[in-house]
């Protein structure tokens, strides 16, 4: 019976870790102790060049918190959005063309009520100062790193794309941000 006891205990003990592991395995990328999953992206201009960085993390409450910081563009506001498809092919026409429209697995429809609003890779927009340095702490409910219809890591993965223009969050598909100046595909880590 003692025997018996400390196999149940120790089974007891061994099945949430075991169930853990398998979670993680199973498409938790980038899953770090606490349960965050993180990650990052290097974005460069047209021409190849770094411009700055992005960091994503997501946190328990499937938040994912985005994190940018750029370098060298024009004053002002930028409309910064997680495009479809991992890709930032330099050369294409229109630049960065490769990484396809907004993220927006649920299909939703700026400016109507009936389906929700924003696109999933809808983000505040990016401000950039007279020194050519920009920053953006956001979050966003719409999109997440780990598994689910809203992944950023679906099939092709996805980019996070810098726009020459404001986004003004309600014309579609792009909010009216012109270009896109930034690209860099977005990795877990």
């Amino acid at each position: 019976m003692r025997n018996r006891t400390r196999l149940t205990r120790l089974v007891a003990a061994l099945v949430p870790t075991a169930l853990l592991l398998a979670g993680l395995s199973a498409g938790a990328t980038g899953a770090v102790g606490g349960g965050a999953l993180h990650a990052d992206a290097q974005l460069a201009d047209a021409n190849g060049q770094p411009v700055g960085w992005a960091r994503f993390v997501e946190d328990a409450s499937g938040a994912v918190h985005v994190n940018v910081h750029v370098r060298g563009l024009s004053a002002g506001l930028h409309g910064i959005h997680i495009h479809a498809i991992g890709a930032c092919t330099l050369g294409t026409t229109p630049t960065f063309s490769s990484a396809g429209s907004h993220h927006n697995p649920l299909s939703h429809v700026h400016g109507l009520l009936s389906d929700g609003g924003p696109h999933a890779g809808d983000l505040p927009n990016l401000t950039v100062n007279g020194a050519g340095i920009g920053h953006l702490d956001g979050t966003t409910d719409e999109a997440t790193l780990s598994a689910g219809q809203i992944s950023v890591f679906d099939t092709d993965r996805s980019a996070l794309v810098i726009h020459a223009l404001e986004d003004d969050q309600v014309t579609n598909p792009t909010g009216n941000s012109g270009g896109r100046i930034a690209c860099g595909v977005i990795t877990a880590d």
